[in-house]
């Protein structure tokens, strides 16, 4: 999630892999590959994204502060300050003494960063927790708009995962922290996509960002090899240029993702005469919002 194509020899040599071809076109969104056989993801699908398009490594390896900090600043726009406080949660998950970087494939770790009740995982409990799923994904996005997306049914997809997850997960667990992570990642459609006056979502950025591609492959599936499946089935984790998204001028800082996710926060409660509450865990979890952010959606 560097300077805009440090790691464009790295994407090339990926999509050389496999049928998908790197766009001639030269602008920076413009160089996009699914992962290779050698490179690692994580449940994190925006970092994910930014690996994909080169913001960051697209090994997905050797995620430093300084590649984290300009990985997104070129490629959403995000204050350095983000990125920075961003990277102090997530170097938690390399568990090296006085670790400098990690590997995407580190944030797979259960109930470090990476939780139960995502809205596009599955929980650890039943199955695999870092690749997208279909499933899951349909579950939410019956409490969404067709046309856009609001913080109120964000929030309402955010509750329905944590009570199916309460319900039929024993080993579930959510506690204050995660619920600071996961306020961040339900926000992140807004935050990344959104429109900042009247905060909400295109409806089809978030869809397309996590499962549509409009790459068609040249030849039937049964001609396609198994690389190539897997990189559809994993979902798209691309950024929706394609379909008419593109950077703000604005640059995303800390207070204004803390109020974007403040939104959802109030929406998600279920007392109707008094959020005082609301306000006041809101203000608790603020500090492990920003990690959140680029959780597992």
């Amino acid at each position: 999630m560097q300077t805009t194509f440090v790691y464009m020899t790295l994407a090339a040599a990926a999509v050389s892999a496999h049928p998908y071809q790197i766009s001639e076109r030269t602008d920076k969104y413009a160089n996009w590959a699914p992962a290779g056989p050698n490179d690692v993801r994580s449940p994190c699908p925006m970092m994910n994204t930014l690996a994909n398009h080169g913001f960051f490594p697209h090994d997905g390896r050797n995620l430093t502060e300084e590649n984290l900090v300009n990985g997104l600043a070129n490629g959403l726009n995000f204050a350095p300050e983000f990125g920075k406080l961003m990277f102090s949660h997530a170097i938690q998950v390399n568990s090296e003494p006085n670790a400098t970087a990690f590997t995407l494939e580190m944030l797979n770790t259960h109930n470090l960063l990476e939780h139960d009740a995502s809205l596009s995982r599955l929980d650890a409990y039943f199955g695999n927790n870092h690749l997208f799923n279909e499933t899951v994904f349909q579950t939410v996005t019956r409490y969404w708009g067709e046309e856009v997306v609001t913080p109120m049914q964000l929030a309402m997809s955010k509750l329905f995962r944590q009570i199916e997850s309460k319900a039929f997960n024993p080993t579930y667990k959510f506690d204050a922290p995660t619920e600071g992570f996961s306020l961040g990642e339900v926000s992140a459609p807004i935050v990344a996509f959104g429109d900042l006056e009247t905060m909400t979502v295109n409806r089809s950025f978030v869809d397309y960002f996590f499962r549509k591609s409009s790459h068609q492959p040249d030849k039937f599936w049964y001609e396609l090899n198994m690389l190539t499946v897997m990189a559809f089935l994993k979902g798209n984790e691309r950024l929706p240029t394609e379909i008419g998204w593109s950077q703000r001028d604005f640059v995303m800082t800390n207070e204004k993702i803390d109020e974007i996710a403040g939104l959802v926060d109030v929406a998600q409660t279920l007392i109707t005469s008094d959020n005082s509450t609301s306000t006041k865990r809101r203000r608790q979890a603020m500090v492990d919002l920003h990690a959140g952010y680029f959780g597992s959606h």
